[in-house]
């Protein structure tokens, strides 16, 4: 704002001063006098300045006609492009011209100006390595398909321009949401352009979308020689890929196949849970339960989760509660005060009937704000295995039904839960971005949510005379018991296990 108004203030003082010059000039008389031999001239000073005006005019009409005239000379001296040069010389400017418009109009926004001018440049200029690519962007940008298209195809008759037309149309079919044919075109541009980052990216998610892990294992390779992967990185993706190739030998039934590829996806990435927990399976398959109790432990030691818990406990489906908990101390004492390790001491305690010491466990976690549904759950069999009454057990029970679920496979990029691993995310197609932990938080879709809890739990029962009746209060309902009462332990007998 201030600087518009500067821009007017300095207007106004420049025609200001051209008026009093002017005036200063018409007062003091005709300041010009020109002497031809004996004649002479004296205009005044507009005159003057208007005849001076006119001279340039002839001057750079002269100059033009000159150059028409020394074009005409060499076209008759036998130069046939002498009279085409002359006026392409113009044509260029032009073009040129219209061309950088165009280009600034794309950068604005402008689309439609942009095509205009991309129209423009390409009949001025008749160079359309130039002008197609601004033509392609600027339909994009106003939503032409069918004319970005059209360019981006006349871009593949030229071998400058080749890739840009292969790359423009793979990303019309991404759009489109043709992938069989944007793989198709995406293998073509990485074959002319092999180091090219987008393109290396895009071969990859569309050869995971299609389940190609063999191609999209070269592909990463291809991302590591060039440069545009850290090996860390490229270590993992490749165990990844690795361990999606087994589960798809597993698939067909490839048994041995599926074992070395699982055991080579471990290899790669120790710590991918279930590149471990396929491996580990493996190993029992072949009678090697020392091998699969060293993947599970080192996998642990990375990152304590329930499938390695799972898996550890297939190696010996037999044994009894007290030998298990006795075989999983050393899984235990790794990460001691780790939630998933409490949460598995707590079961395995459980199905031993050792209570106190299930409730030792797990009463911290249960007892802490936020709680998840499986901590919960533990805790009311822990009251409902001590003999506890109905109406705690069902208490604890009600809380879980609205408790967080725990830890899941959650999508890096768009946060969406999956209840199994996999390489690609079910919902927005990205390649190695689950991972394992509490997903975003959301409203309890249980209908009344907490509000529903006393009619879940009920009231604690008074001690009444036996067989006699309830008396419920004016209006109250009588509540439908979502969990089964629970029954009293015998002496003797075995209390509700829990194995893992």
């Amino acid at each position: 704002m201030l600087w518009s108004v500067l821009k007017i203030l300095f207007f106004v003082v420049i025609v200001a001063a051209l008026a009093l010059g002017a005036g200063f000039v018409m007062e003091n008389g005709p300041s010009v006098l020109l002497r031809v031999g004996s004649i002479e001239f004296a205009p005044s000073p507009l005159v003057a300045i208007i005849c001076a005006l006119l001279l340039l005019l002839a001057v750079w009409v002269i100059l033009k006609l000159a150059g028409l005239l020394v074009a005409v000379v060499r076209f008759l001296n036998g130069d046939e492009t002498a009279m085409s040069r002359y006026f392409d010389r113009h044509r260029e400017k032009r073009g040129y011209e219209a061309l950088s418009d165009g280009m600034m109009a794309l950068a604005s926004g402008e689309g439609q100006l942009a095509l205009t001018k991309a129209n423009r440049a390409e009949r001025y200029l008749g160079k359309p390595e130039l002008t197609r690519l601004l033509t392609a962007q600027a339909a994009e940008q106003v939503g032409d398909r069918k004319t970005a298209e059209e360019a981006y195809k006349a871009m593949l008759t030229d071998d400058r321009t080749r890739f840009v037309g292969v790359r423009g149309l793979m990303k019309q079919k991404l759009a489109a949401g043709e992938t069989d044919t944007a793989l198709k075109l995406a293998e073509k541009a990485f074959s002319m352009k092999p180091g090219h980052e987008e393109v290396q990216d895009t071969l990859l998610q569309l050869q995971a979308g299609n389940a190609d892990w063999t191609g999209a294992r070269k592909t990463l390779s291809a991302k590591l020689k060039h440069g545009s992967l850290p090996r860390d990185v490229h270590r993992r993706r490749d165990a990844v890929l690795a361990l999606s190739e087994a589960k798809g030998v597993v698939d067909e039934g490839g048994s041995i196949e599926a074992r070395e590829a699982a055991i080579e996806a471990n290899r790669l990435s120790p710590d991918l849970v279930p590149a471990a927990v396929m491996a580990a399976h493996s190993y029992i398959e072949q009678d090697k339960p020392r091998y699969a109790t060293r993947v599970i432990k080192k996998a642990w030691e990375a990152q304590p989760h329930p499938d390695l818990a799972s898996a550890f406990a297939a190696i010996q489906p037999d044994e009894s509660p007290e030998a298990r908990l006795k075989r999983f101390q050393p899984l235990l004492r790794s990460h001691p005060e780790h939630e998933e390790a409490r949460l598995l001491l707590a079961e395995l305690n459980l199905a031993a009937e050792d209570f106190p010491a299930a409730r030792k466990s797990v009463t911290q976690i249960a007892s802490a704000e936020g709680a998840n549904a499986r901590a919960l759950t533990i805790m009311a069999a822990v009251e409902r295995g001590e003999g506890g009454d109905d109406h705690v057990v069902r208490a604890w029970l009600a809380r879980a039904l609205t408790a967080p679920r725990g830890p899941a496979w959650v999508c890096d990029k768009c946060q969406n839960i999956h209840g199994q691993w996999s390489p690609t995310c079910d919902n927005c197609g990205a390649f190695d971005t689950l991972s394992w932990r509490e997903p975003p938080k959301a409203e309890v879709s249980m209908p009344g949510g907490v509000e529903m809890l006393p009619l879940l739990v009920g009231p604690a029962p008074e001690p009444e005379p036996e067989e006699a009746p309830v008396v419920l209060h004016e209006g109250e309902v009588e509540e439908a018991e979502t969990v089964e009462p629970a029954t009293e332990p015998e002496e003797d007998g075995p209390v509700e296990e829990k194995e893992k």
